[in-house]
């Protein structure tokens, strides 16, 4: 009677964790990007909602002081935290300055409608004309 052979050889299972070990290496990295990059868009959202509500207290007041953008902004949350800085007569910028996770991201969005990068972990770069949402510098808006 001939004996059937079951089972997996060493070699074979060795084989098998270095290609799942390959495959991790490439895949943790790009998800952890892509984690990072999704946080990013809860400030964009937040920014991008605020600026009507202080453009209709111009159109109101015909001026920006006296705006506190509290209303408009959502509680400090566990990536990011909002102010209103620079309030004149005829300029503001509102500010999101990543904490936690997100240590390192500042964005801001001024009464031109301008979107600046004005702070980024290693890696990602700044930039005074768009919100860097990608690992290199590079924006997408």
């Amino acid at each position: 009677m001939k004996r059937v052979q079951q089972g997996f050889t060493l070699i074979e299972i060795m084989v098998s964790v270095a290609i799942v070990g390959i495959l991790m290496a490439v895949a943790i990295p790009a998800y952890s990007d892509y984690v990072t990059r999704g946080r990013l868009s809860e400030a964009f959202t937040a920014l991008g909602g605020a600026q009507p509500a202080a453009e209709q207290f111009w159109s109101n007041n015909r001026t920006y002081v006296g705006f506190d953008g509290v209303s408009t902004f959502p509680a400090a949350t566990a990536n990011f935290r909002y102010a209103l800085s620079a309030a004149t007569a005829s300029s503001y910028t509102l500010t999101a300055t990543g904490i936690g996770k997100m240590n390192g991201f500042v964005y801001t969005i001024d009464q031109n409608g301008t979107h600046a990068t004005t702070g980024s972990p290693t890696g990602w770069g700044v930039s005074t004309s768009c919100w860097v949402d990608h690992k290199g510098g590079a924006c997408s808006n």
